[in-house]
């Protein structure tokens, strides 16, 4: 055994270098550029005393080894769907949405949804923060320039979101030797400090922290809420986890970013302890006064590294929102042949870039942002301990007791930070409560809105069994060909068929009743992906499944039939679509008349599904089908 499977082995030791290399760059983006705000921020509205700054960096260190060490290095990333993780992946993995629908599967997947909607959130803010923290370093070396802060800010944002439509393949392989840079200059410029005044280090000793909440009361929390900004890109190890493994992201953390942080924000305390006036903007006065440029065009680039990397996860999202279900149909663009992993949608990238300048104009410091910045992060990690739960005791078989300690000892810090950030949703914190809010809706409306549809449907239009036999007594004209008629309600008869016999009065020889699947697992492999059931009067019910990771390319898919003996020319065959016109009415049960106007609005402007599942546009024949819900 261990020869057969020792050159795999090896194969992965040799390359692990080079996975860990580009996590760097992409994973750690987020965490890596916190030193430019998180201990200013926590240091905000303290005397910069030995204890309080000691009690800061003590809270600092200890968050990054309990919350991204442990809970997500160690833990979270255990929970992974056949390599890909994220909350989605991980509600998958839990599969609710699988046999009889229950009121527990429907909490869960609600709960689920929630965290993820969340996540659009921090999406928005943390380009505008990062950005907005790097520019203001030119407050530091240049008197006069606070006015044109706003306006770089946003002329940088500008170009970041107006790169995304030609992906980032050609610039990845850059993203992780800058950052390598980055993470190595700001743990020189810490160490050079800390080497000053080496006895900061004994903030190490969790009883600084103790003794500093012991004392600071209440306002501890307040200092909790700015320290939680150290980790909050830790989701992020979790949703890239699908593109690099487990051990490169945890490689790229122990042996680099993390001493490199420690370094920084040691040294940032160092220098304050050596001078409480520097309190104001520590991370640019590491730096002699001959570097602050070079240090504000490094911190400015790796800014835009770390927000790639969110916007990045939100088309990611976005696109496993899509294909599980849970969100209309959008255009989404595949920008490398190489990395499936790699999406553009429009759409959103024109959403969060709208957001993200308004971000700017409207809160104009990154001290302002802070008090936003948070509360959707901190809530979508007690969401993902919760859900973590559940994988520990129905998934892993662990013993009840076991999990639910486990689990509990993760919500200890995720409540904590939790209750931190909440101070903050008068000032801000409203704000990603609100997107997630109405991303849910969204999301939730769609989902309910197109089970309402499928089973209007259905109950009009009976069993597939009784249409066959009806073909049978009372056979219409058949034409050469092949007819595929795309219907997501299997045991009944598509709409779109009727419609189509009941106004041309002609069918195919061959007619294929396609039906477009989504497991729930991030890809399914093409041998598995294609299955054929023959009926009778030349009808096939033909299935055809991709996962949550994969866009759905249905010509591409129904080539594959020729190897389970299905004869079909793709040049001669005509897709038969059903377009259905969503009226809202009072009349029939089902949600509320506002939500079903709302999901008729959402149906008109979902993409067309000739362009979602790849047809070919003029072998495409769409059906209009008016329906109450």
């Amino acid at each position: 055994m261990a020869r057969t499977t020792g050159s795999g082995a090896e194969e992965r030791r040799a390359r692990l270098p080079g996975l860990a290399l580009a996590a760097l760059g992409i994973v750690y983006g987020d965490i890596g550029t916190s030193p430019l705000y998180a201990f200013r921020q926590a240091l905000a509205g303290l005397t910069p005393t030995a204890g309080h700054v000691l009690g800061v960096l003590s809270l600092i260190f200890w968050s990054l080894i309990v919350v991204v060490s442990l809970k997500y290095l160690a833990l979270v990333m255990r929970a992974d769907n056949r390599g890909e993780g994220g909350i989605l992946a991980l509600l998958a993995l839990l599969r609710p949405w699988r046999g009889r629908r229950t009121r527990s599967k429907a909490v869960l997947i609600a709960v689920g949804l929630f965290g993820a909607a969340l996540l659009y959130g921090d999406g928005m803010i943390t380009p505008a923060i990062s950005v907005l923290s790097a520019v203001e370093g030119l407050e530091t070396t240049a008197s006069g320039i606070a006015p044109w802060v706003i306006p770089i800010t946003i002329a940088i944002l500008v170009l970041l979101f107006s790169f995304q439509s030609r992906g980032t393949a050609r610039v990845a392989a850059l993203f992780g030797p800058i950052m390598v840079v980055w993470f190595l200059v700001i743990a020189g410029l810490g160490l050079a400090h800390i080497v000053e005044a080496p006895w900061v280090l004994k903030a190490l000793d969790p009883l600084y922290a103790v003794d500093f909440c012991a004392a600071a009361g209440a306002r501890s929390l307040i200092v909790l809420g700015a320290v939680f900004l150290v980790v909050t890109g830790s989701e992020a190890l979790y949703a890239d986890m699908g593109h690099f493994g487990r051990a490169p992201i945890r490689l790229a953390w122990f042996v680099g970013a993390f001493p490199c942080l420690l370094l920084n924000y040691f040294g940032q305390g160092a220098l304050v302890l050596a001078d409480p006036l520097q309190a104001v903007h520590p991370f640019y006065h590491l730096a002699p006064a001959w570097g602050r440029y070079p240090l504000i065009g490094l911190a400015t680039v790796a800014t835009v590294i770390a927000s790639q990397a969110v916007i990045s996860g939100a088309f990611s999202l976005t696109r496993q929102a899509v294909q599980l279900g849970q969100c209309p149909r959008l255009t989404i663009v595949q920008t490398s042949s190489e990395e499936t992993g790699q999406v553009y949608v429009p759409a959103v990238n024109v959403a969060l870039a709208l957001a993200t300048i308004g971000l700017v104009l409207g809160f104009r410091t990154s001290g302002n942002l802070a008090a936003a910045y948070g509360i959707a992060v901190s809530t979508t990690m007690v969401i993902t301990t919760l859900l973590l739960f559940r994988a520990m005791s129905r998934r892993w078989k662990w013993r009840p007791w076991l999990a639910a300690v486990i689990a509990g000892g993760l919500l200890v810090p995720d409540l904590l930070f939790l209750g931190a950030n909440s101070l903050k949703i008068a000032q801000g914190g409203w704000y990603p409560i609100l997107v997630g809010g109405l991303i849910f809706l969204l999301m939730s409306t769609w989902a309910r809105g197109r089970a309402l549809l499928r089973a209007r449907l259905v109950r009009q239009k009976g069993s597939l069994e009784d249409f066959l036999a009806r073909l049978e007594a009372d056979p219409p004209l058949r034409v050469p060909g092949t007819a595929v008629f795309l219907t997501s309600a299997e045991p009944a008869v598509p709409p779109i068929l009727l419609h189509h016999l009941e106004h041309n009065q002609v069918l195919h020889e061959q007619v294929l009743l396609l039906t477009v699947t989504t497991a729930e697992e991030p890809r399914v492999r093409a041998e598995e992906r294609l299955s054929v059931e023959a009926l009778e009067q030349g009808f096939l019910r033909v299935r055809v499944s991709y996962g949550f990771m994969q866009s759905p390319n249905v010509p591409v898919a129904l080539r594959l039939a020729e190897e389970l003996g299905l004869e079909i020319d793709l040049e001669h065959t005509t897709y038969y679509l059903g377009r259905e016109a969503v009226i809202a009415s009072d009349k029939v049960p089902g949600m509320a008349l506002w939500r079903e106007k709302l999901f008729a609005f959402l149906s008109r402007n979902a993409v067309a599904a000739t362009a979602f599942y790849n047809l070919p546009p003029e072998r495409v024949v769409e059906l209009g089908i008016q329906v109450e819900i």
